[in-house]
């Protein structure tokens, strides 16, 4: 049994402002799954669990080494590249690259566009992929073949990468809308990419080969599915979109006339985590585990051959629960957030992710497929204690601290105002960004005139482009004025804000009866 799994940004739109704001990060190591790799839910802490031995195998402060925050993630396959190593400094030939097991390694988008390889045998950073994304980077997939990484970004470009020499091949714009989602196909020839509207590239000629349309929203999920039968030349792909419980198929054929969706599979919720496994044998089905953004996992079991009118229905419904408060029957069962799921190829079960995404717990079930649905009842504070409890290797380093950044503002201001050269060491966007966001949330008059006294628009411009939904409408209010023209800017930011979240539910209510 071969294993095909993704990790899906659940992209949501944020009522703050209508920005698309992703998940926290969370996937299984490929084909054996002996790891799983999760963000916290501000990007600034990634933790590596055992799901061998069910608790924390590393833990990495990111913001410490990247001044940004980590938006998403992906497993390196297993196969044995070539890769740059380490930081930029003269080595012997000899020494320049060596051997790496890309299953060891980590791909992590930042907000400040850059990619950090995480070695998770070393437990450190291997390198950093920057300079050529000018926002955050929304996902990063791996080349199955290939030594090439591919991101996409809020700047609406697809960069491939050359991992031997950590430099950019190729980048091309692929939407008007900030690209939210990429798949490469098994064979390494072709490259999916959806802001709105799905699109297939030639990653030789990097030219669009096909448009699919289909959804109404920014699409999440892209996973190419096995071929079937294996030695056939038929290529499906599945889409999930934001506010959509159904999964999309598409199937590629070379005509061209399967411009809409042939099939779709019915969710309770959008998909957040997709795990597909499937045999050599001809007449074995599809097997698919979704994890949906309420928390059900839903099983599939279909053949993929054709067009369907109607949703595919789940085979088997799943849902985690903890023993609750006190009830007058007992203990009232508590829905527990399901982060990620997966085949596991040995042992023919099926491996979950549930709970606290800073404290996940890892669970090896044997279901019972031939029940529609089924209800796991579990203490997770007895089984995270026991998770702790184990030895954990913590891989940080030394940050500057808020006086620290204060003063490198006040040694550059100093340095620039005597006339001289600027040779102070000057903070990154990301840190004048994370000094302003901390200004505001404890009002600190020192921060804020800090930062609010800068004099460079093209600083100014990268700080405010960078600062999170949550921040605008207080820099608004600090900046305005009792006679400033702000303040009407602020009452319709303010105003807008109100009535979003109460648009947003009646477009999904909308489109359920439209499309139904």
């Amino acid at each position: 049994v071969s294993p095909i799994h993704t990790y899906c940004p659940c992209v949501e739109m944020a009522a703050e402002g209508g920005r698309l704001a992703l998940s926290a990060p969370c996937a299984f190591s490929p084909k054996t799954h002996h790891y799983l790799a999760v963000c916290s839910q501000d990007g600034a802490l990634l933790r590596i669990w055992d799901t061998r031995r069910s608790c924390i195998h590393q833990e990495h402060a990111l913001s410490a080494h990247l001044g940004a925050l980590c938006t998403c993630i992906a497993w390196g396959p297993s196969q044995a590249v070539n890769l740059k190593d380490g930081p930029q400094r003269k080595r012997r030939k000899s020494q320049a690259r060596h051997m790496s097991e890309k299953e060891d390694l980590l791909a992590l988008g930042t907000t400040a566009g850059s990619i950090v390889l995480y070695s998770v045998a070393k437990g450190k950073l291997h390198s950093t992929l920057e300079e050529s994304h000018s926002g955050g980077v929304n996902v990063v997939r791996w080349h199955p073949e290939e030594n090439f990484l591919y991101s996409a970004s809020e700047d609406t470009h697809i960069a491939e990468w050359d991992l031997q020499t950590g430099r950019v091949r190729c980048k091309w714009k692929a939407d008007r809308r900030p690209v939210t989602s990429l798949c490469v196909s098994p064979n390494g020839q072709w490259l999916l990419s959806a802001g709105q509207t799905i699109k297939m590239w030639n990653l030789e000629t990097k030219e669009l080969f096909r448009r699919f349309q289909g959804h109404c929203t920014a699409v999440t999920t892209l996973c190419f599915t096995p071929p079937h039968p294996p030695d056939s030349g038929n290529l499906y792909f599945l889409s999930g979109a934001t506010r959509d419980p159904l999964l999309s198929v598409w199937q590629v054929q070379s005509d061209g006339n399967n411009k809409n969706a042939v099939s779709s599979f019915a969710l309770t919720d959008e998909p957040q985590h997709i795990d597909i496994a499937t045999c050599d044998d001809k007449d074995q089905v599809l097997r698919m585990a979704v994890a949906c953004k309420d928390g059900q996992l839903h099983i599939f079991q279909h053949h993929l051959n054709g067009p369907f009118k109607k949703p595919l229905s789940p085979s088997c419904s799943v849902q985690v629960s903890s023993t609750g408060a006190q009830g007058a029957a007992g203990d009232v069962p508590v829905p527990l957030p399901l982060l990620a799921a997966a085949f596991d190829t040995e042992e023919q079960d099926l491996l979950l992710a549930y709970g606290s995404r800073l404290q996940p717990v890892v669970e090896r079930v044997a279901l019972n497929t031939a029940e529609r649905n089924i209800c796991l009842v579990r203490n997770v504070q007895t089984i995270s204690m026991d998770a702790l409890d184990s030895d954990i290797t913590k891989m940080t380093a030394p940050e500057m601290t808020i006086q620290e950044r204060l003063g490198k503002i006040g040694e550059r201001k100093t340095t620039v105002g005597q006339g001289g050269p600027d040779m102070a060491p000057s903070l990154q966007t990301d840190n004048f960004t994370l000094l302003l966001v901390r200004g505001l949330e404890s009002s600190d008059n020192n921060i804020l005139n800090k930062v609010l006294q800068i004099r460079k628009d093209v600083l100014i411009k990268k700080t405010v482009a960078r600062l999170p939904d949550t921040a605008v409408l207080p820099l608004v209010e600090e900046l305005q004025d009792p006679d400033s023209s702000l303040r009407l800017l602020y009452h319709m930011i303010e105003s807008r804000m109100k009535m979003f979240h109460r648009l947003t539910r009646l477009y999904g209510k909308l489109y359920l009866l439209i499309t139904q």
